[in-house]
């Protein structure tokens, strides 16, 4: 089976002591979308995880495609 996407599974915690106001983890990358759900619905039993289910994301990129092509710019 060739992957021509991975699935990333993101979790953002929210807290004003917090260094910028934020907590971000990658929490896995799975091969499927379904696994990645799955691994989402493990996650939200965990403590913190449980009281934040509104935190969870789940994005995708493609293998071998580079991102940013443009650049970015700060102002």
């Amino acid at each position: 089976m060739d992957i021509e996407f991975v699935y990333l599974l993101w979790h953002t915690h929210f807290n004003e002591k917090l260094p910028g106001g934020e907590d971000v983890k990658l929490m896995g990358v799975y091969s499927t979308e379904n696994k990645a759900i799955a691994a989402q619905s493990r996650a939200e039993l965990l403590e913190g995880f449980k009281d934040s289910k509104e935190g969870f994301e789940i994005s995708y990129n493609k293998i071998d495609q580079d991102e940013w092509v443009s650049g970015f710019v700060t102002e």
